[in-house]
């Protein structure tokens, strides 16, 4: 039974998800289907093009994302305080970029005096858009609602593109954080779709790396502000040299077919995180597969259990195995 997205997404617990959107029956969303013949590899550029465009308009950051040949993955950030600062006026510019808006509203943006009455119901409404700006759930059906109508279009049929629900994981703590991001930035590595970071196309990585060069960080993606400290800025808690060289270090050792052992000089990233060598390249093979809605050290998994009213959380014994430190 498949729990309610109330559930699975708070930011009582945290403000980053891991969200994965697969296509029915495993057609291609992109890439060249074996069996029709067609090319549907402008359709990766259609995914990425409105990430960011939503991301633009909703109180959400985009962490990390890649868009692979039949589903995407897309890593986001909650952004209550920012969505909580926008004025009236500022909330009903961003819905009417998505929605059309009430006449109510409209009548408010084009300055027309409304009465008290008038001035209490679009308050109500506002609240709603302003919840609905910073929802993931909204968010990943403003995603997929685009790309099935273009699909369908571009295909001449109708039905069904993306499967019902998107897959969604609660990424609680740094060292869950951490391991999701490489997860996905090494899907097209793990997908034989790509050598290297950097050749991987439609990806997160592949942009952090281009601006890198330059010494920028990409404007569309949540930006690295280094590790935790007092007064932190808002963005990710890392170093992006640091993230860079533990990306690069994992897609070196993910062929499962290589042996030996692992080298010693791993990334020191992965001390600070409390994760082992051995782990960290399991997790990056294994991370989707191997947990459910919640992800972190198993005292974030219960804590968070605490605050969404759970008794019991799938994969609390694999939370304690991969991300708990181990006693001194």
């Amino acid at each position: 039974m498949t729990l309610p997205r109330s559930n699975q997404i708070s930011l009582d617990a945290t403000p980053y998800y891991h969200c994965v959107c697969r296509c029915v029956r495993r057609v291609f969303l992109c890439g060249k289907d074996a069996q029709s013949g067609r090319d549907y590899e402008h359709r990766r550029q259609w995914i990425e093009v409105r990430m960011q465009e939503l991301a633009d308009i909703f109180a959400l950051d985009i962490v990390a994302y890649a868009v692979m040949s039949n589903h995407y993955h897309i890593v986001l950030y909650i952004d209550a305080k920012t969505a909580k600062s926008w004025s009236d006026s500022e909330v009903i510019l961003r819905w009417q970029a998505l929605f059309k808006a009430s006449s109510l509203a409209q009548r408010f943006i084009q300055g027309e005096a409304l009465d008290r009455s008038e001035k209490d119901k679009l308050s109500e409404q506002v609240n709603l858009w302003r919840e609905r700006l910073m929802d993931i759930s909204w968010f990943m059906r403003c995603l997929n609602e685009s790309i099935a109508r273009q699909a369908n279009t571009e295909d001449c049929c109708t039905g069904r593109f993306w499967e019902g629900r998107f897959k969604s994981q609660a990424l609680l703590d740094e060292s869950a954080l951490a391991a999701c991001m490489a997860y996905v930035d090494l899907n097209p590595i793990r997908a034989d779709m790509a050598k290297t970071p950097e050749d991987s196309d439609y990806t997160s990585i592949q942009q952090r790396i281009r601006a890198a060069v330059s010494g920028e960080q990409p404007k569309e993606l949540l930006p690295f502000v280094g590790d935790e400290r007092l007064n932190m800025p808002k963005g990710l808690p890392f170093q992006l040299d640091h993230y860079l060289e533990l990306v690069d270090w994992s897609g070196r050792h993910l062929d499962p077919k290589k042996r030996g052992s692992i080298p010693q000089n791993t990334p020191p990233i992965l001390e600070r995180l409390g994760i082992s060598a051995k782990h960290w390249l399991y997790l990056n093979r294994n991370f989707e597969s191997r947990f459910k809605s919640l992800v972190g050290s198993a005292e974030a998994v219960r804590q968070a259990c605490i605050r969404l009213d759970k008794r019991w959380v799938h994969g609390l014994r694999d939370c304690q195995h991969f991300f708990s430190p181990a006693p001194s």
